[in-house]
C-alpha cells in the first residue's frame, strides 16, 4: 500500500503542476481533461493526507508516553491514541477500497442503448424520459452525447435509442446502469387511475478501439437502403441508411440517423465494434467463470435492477438495495447520489472478495 500511496501523491502533485502551466490556457480540451482527472484523484489524495496525519499524531503521542511516563500528559496521550487508532483503522479500510485496481474499461467512452420492453406505448415514453435524464446528467459532467440511432414510438417516445457518450470516466460511472428498469405510474390514457407497470432495457458498452477488435472484411455483409420515418428531405430519396451484419456472431447494426451513407456507416461501425468486443468479453468470462456481475459490476442484462414508482415519487435500486424519495429530482438528471452509492457498494464488494 505504501507504494500505491506514493504513486497517488506524486500523480496529484504532477497534475497540480501541469494544470497551472500557462501554455495550456488556450488548450481548453487538455485543460478540461486535467481538471477532471485532478478532481477524481484529489478525493483519494485527501484521504491519504488525513491517514498520514493521524499516523503521525499517534507516533507523537507514543513518544510523549515514553518520555512522560508518570505525568498526566501520558494518560491523556494514551486515551487520545485509543480514539485515533479506531479512526486510523477506518481510514485505512477506506483507503484500501479506493486503491483497489480499477476496471480497465473505466476511462473509456460508452455506447448507450435503451430499448422499450413490456408495456407498449408507456414503455416507449419512458425510454425517451430516461434518455433525457441521462443527457441532463451528461451535460452536468461536461460529457458529449452523440445520438447514433433513434426509432420513434407509436404515440411519442422511443422504441429504441442508441448514443455514444464521450468524456472523463464515462464507463466507470454508467456501467452499473445495464439491466432492466421497471416503471410504475398511471398512464395519461388511463381513465380509472390504475397504475401501469412497464419495463425498458439499458445496455452500456465500453467503446471499442478498432485495433483491439479484429474483424475479417469477408465476415461482414453491408447493405444500404433508403431511410424511413422522420429525418428531413433525405428520407426515402437516397440510399443513405446502412445495415451491417457480422456473419459469425449474427450481430446486426442499422443506422439511418445521418443524411449521408458515409456518416451512417461510420456510426454503425462504432456500435458494431463495441458489440463485438462485448460479445467476446462476455464469452471469455463465461468460459472462465460465472463471476461477471461481481467482477465487472455491470449485472445481468435480464436482471431487474431498478424500479421507478412515480405515484410515490420513489426510486428503488434492487441491487444495493437503496430507496430514494426524490424521483422527480433524479429524472431531472441528478443521479450523482445514486451513482455514488452504487460505486461504493461494488467497491466494498470487491474489497470483501479481495481480503
Amino acid at each position: 500500500m505504501k507504494e500505491q500511496i506514493s504513486k497517488i501523491k506524486k500523480k496529484y502533485l504532477d497534475l497540480k503542476k501541469n494544470i497551472n502551466d500557462s501554455t495550456l490556457i488556450k488548450d481548453t480540451k487538455t485543460l478540461a481533461n486535467l481538471s477532471q482527472e485532478l478532481y477524481h484523484i484529489e478525493k483519494i489524495y485527501n484521504i491519504i493526507i488525513d491517514y498520514e496525519k493521524i499516523k503521525n499524531q499517534i507516533q507523537e503521542n507514543l513518544t510523549l508516553i515514553k518520555e512522560e511516563k508518570d505525568s498526566g500528559l501520558s494518560e491523556l496521550a494514551k486515551e487520545e491514541n485509543q480514539t485515533l487508532s479506531n479512526i486510523l483503522k477506518q481510514k485505512e479500510e477506506e483507503l484500501k477500497i479506493k486503491l483497489l485496481p480499477g476496471d480497465p474499461n473505466d476511462k473509456k467512452n460508452v455506447i448507450l442503448e435503451i430499448r422499450a420492453g413490456a408495456g407498449g406505448d408507456e414503455s416507449s415514453l419512458f425510454v425517451q424520459e430516461l434518455f433525457s435524464a441521462y443527457c441532463a446528467y451528461a451535460q452536468s459532467k461536461s460529457w458529449k452525447v452523440d445520438v447514433i440511432s433513434i426509432s420513434e414510438g407509436n404515440v411519442g417516445g422511443y422504441k429504441e435509442v442508441i448514443a455514444s457518450i464521450n468524456g472523463f470516466m464515462v464507463y466507470s460511472t454508467l456501467k452499473y446502469e445495464s439491466g432492466v428498469h421497471r416503471v410504475q405510474r398511471v398512464p395519461k390514457t388511463e381513465s380509472q387511475g390504475r397504475i401501469h407497470t412497464s419495463t425498458i432495457t439499458v445496455v452500456v458498452l465500453p467503446s471499442a478501439d478498432p485495433v483491439n477488435v479484429k474483424i475479417n472484411p469477408s465476415d461482414l455483409r453491408i447493405d444500404v437502403c433508403r431511410s424511413s420515418g422522420a429525418g428531413g428531405q433525405h428520407v426515402n430519396t437516397t440510399d443513405s441508411a446502412v445495415r451491417i451484419t457480422h456473419l459469425p456472431t449474427k450481430i446486426t447494426v442499422y443506422c439511418q440517423q445521418e443524411k449521408s451513407q458515409h456518416a451512417n456507416k461510420e456510426k454503425a461501425f462504432k456500435i458494431l465494434y463495441a458489440r463485438i468486443l462485448d460479445f467476446q468479453t462476455d464469452k471469455k468470462k463465461k468460459e472462465e467463470s460465472q463471476k461477471r456481475q461481481d467482477q465487472m459490476g455491470t449485472g445481468d442484462r435480464s436482471q431487474r435492477i431498478r424500479t421507478y414508482n412515480f405515484p410515490q415519487s420513489r426510486l428503488t435500486d434492487h441491487r444495493i438495495p437503496v430507496t430514494k424519495k426524490n424521483l422527480s429530482n433524479i429524472m431531472a438528471g441528478n443521479f450523482e447520489d445514486l451513482f455514488s452509492s452504487l460505486r461504493l457498494y461494488y467497491q466494498n464488494l470487491a474489497f470483501a472478495k479481495d481480503k
